[in-house]
């Protein structure tokens, strides 16, 4: 299993960001995809789900209505579309699939 985050970067409030995660090793069809983020000094936080079997999504909370999970199944790729960024959203992004996650991406949201 290998898992490659990319997309992350500086941005301010009220900016967008589109975060992808590369996929490969499993099948990416039927898979039970996950992003988490680590905000500094804070435990890892579950952020959104895509159940490949029936393209379920969700989100936590702080994220609904301004972050997207979507795939490209061709390409084996994981998507997060992030707007309205906020401050509180400065985190390290990490894709997941089972136990396993990637090597994480940075987002910083500040001006």
């Amino acid at each position: 299993v290998q898992l490659v985050e990319s997309g992350g970067g500086l941005v301010q409030p009220g900016g967008s960001l589109r975060l992808s995660c590369a996929a490969s090793g499993f099948t990416f069809s039927g898979a039970y995809m996950r992003w988490f983020r680590q905000r500094p000094g804070k435990e890892l936080e579950w952020v959104s789900s895509l159940d490949g079997r029936n393209d379920i999504m969700t989100y936590t909370t702080s994220v609904k209505g301004r972050f997207t999970v979507s795939r490209d199944i061709a390409k084996s790729t994981l998507y997060l579309q992030m707007n309205s960024l906020k401050p509180e959203d400065t985190a390290v992004y990490y894709c997941s699939y089972g136990t396993m996650k990637g090597q994480g991406t940075q987002v910083t949201v500040s001006s």
